[in-house]
């Protein structure tokens, strides 16, 4: 039932269309607002939401300033191992005096110089390892020769220069020594170009020669004018080569050993074989790996070659070798470059070819003997270097992949060798 409105109540305004717009609006802001907030209750706070992007910005210049640093620390951390630690890493001390890789990169680069002028190479799978010992083994010398009585001079240096780059007139013709000179002027020149290499590193090899080669006169001074000896005479075959060396050892059953020998034989180094694979007499200890053959080991009870009889195959660094032994031990005399200088021109001129064939086979002999007590002196310094601390060597694989990288790099590239230069004498 409806009641009567009294006449003094207000009349209500009537519903406005816009109020339930207006409400749904602010629902929507809220729920923006709560969204934008994550649920933080800031509402509608525009201090807030500064807040937040503010937050925002920093988040993301901390994460982009950390990437940016970590790649710099990348290349930096790349820099300084591939470029700046291996050159200055330790590669051998002797005493007080320190080689960095660097320095061993530079010394090959100039022996590599040398070698590419003369038409040789550099065998970079075991070169920088043997190169590190040689110089190394330069500056055991180079400290040891005051003790030795051994010195070396600019004029020396000076002097071996000119043996190896000032040419030689043949004898008895007249040719003016400004233009000699000259020549050797234009030789040296024309070598260091070829090789990048300057005069100063040039006169360190030289001297180091000299010091070598007083070292190695030194040394053969000391071996006696008589030695115990075998008489022998081999086949050396190449390791890698065609000829199969069990196969030569059965045609020896069968054939006269000098015409298997011309037939098959593979030349000896340095020629220490003569025609037909004559050899001659070998004192102990000139070719160490054959010297249980030749000699017997008393110590593991290995009895030497018979005389007369051919050995198995023996396989050694440089070629496999099959010997016979013509003599056994006799002591005779081991004649030297000395012997030579002291024969007059008469005594020297009345020797026959085959005397002269000998004395030469002698000589290489006696030679190769002394390099060996050279070799053995080195390993002895070093050796002792090592046990007393003033020797340091630090080499491996992967600074070894470093250095032959770097010398790769450098290759001189030549295409011609040089000039045949110098004349006779050491060096």
């Amino acid at each position: 039932m409806v009641f009567p409105r009294p006449p003094e109540a207000p009349v209500p305004p009537p519903p406005s269309a816009a109020e339930p717009r207006r409400r749904r609006r602010r629902r929507r802001e809220r729920a923006t607002d709560a969204a934008d907030s994550g649920g933080s209750g800031s509402g509608t706070n525009p201090a807030a939401r500064r807040e937040l992007e503010r937050r925002r910005q920093r988040i993301a210049i901390i994460i982009g300033a950390a990437l940016i640093a970590a790649v710099f620390a990348i290349v930096a951390v790349g820099w300084y191992r591939e470029f700046y630690q291996p050159p200055r890493t330790l590669a051998g001390q002797i005493r007080d005096v320190r080689f960095t890789m660097g320095d061993l990169v530079d010394r090959i680069r100039v022996l590599q110089g040398e070698n590419r002028y003369r038409g040789g190479r550099v065998d970079l799978s075991t070169v920088p390892f043997e190169y590190l010992q040689e110089m190394l083994q330069a500056e055991i010398l180079r400290q040891a020769a005051p003790g030795l009585g051994f010195s070396v001079t600019d004029a020396d240096i000076d002097d071996a220069l000119r043996r190896r780059f000032r040419p030689t007139p043949p004898q008895g013709q007249e040719v003016d020594a400004g233009q000699l000179d000259q020549e050797y002027a234009n030789n040296f020149a024309r070598f260091r170009t070829a090789t990048g290499l300057s005069e100063e590193e040039y006169r360190v090899l030289v001297e180091e020669d000299l010091l070598g080669f007083q070292l190695f006169l030194y040394i053969e001074a000391g071996i006696p004018a008589n030695l115990e000896q075998v008489e022998v005479e081999w086949i050396r075959l190449d390791i890698d080569g065609p000829v199969d060396p069990d196969e030569v050892r059965t045609r020896l059953n069968l054939e006269d050993f000098a015409t298997v020998a011309a037939d098959v034989s593979a030349p000896t180094p340095q020629n220490y074989a003569g025609p037909n694979s004559y050899v001659g007499w070998v004192p102990p200890d000139a070719f160490p790996e054959l010297d249980t053959l030749l000699f017997g080991n008393p110590d593991r009870d290995i009895e030497p070659l018979p005389v007369g009889e051919i050995s198995e195959p023996s396989y050694t660094q440089d070629g496999v070798y099959i010997v016979r032994k013509i003599s056994g031990l006799q002591e005779r005399p081991l004649r030297s470059r000395a012997d030579i200088n002291a024969m007059d021109e008469e005594t020297l001129a009345a020797l026959t070819p085959e005397q002269l064939e000998e004395l030469s086979q002698e000589i290489g002999i006696r030679d190769l003997l002394t390099q060996e007590r050279v070799d053995q002196w080195f390993d002895d310094q070093m050796a002792q270097g090592s046990a007393d601390g003033w020797l340091r060597i630090n080499f491996d694989s992967e600074v070894y992949a470093w250095v032959a990288d770097q010398v790769q790099l450098s290759a001189p590239r030549l295409d011609q060798p040089g000039p045949p230069v110098g004349g006779p004498g050491f060096p």
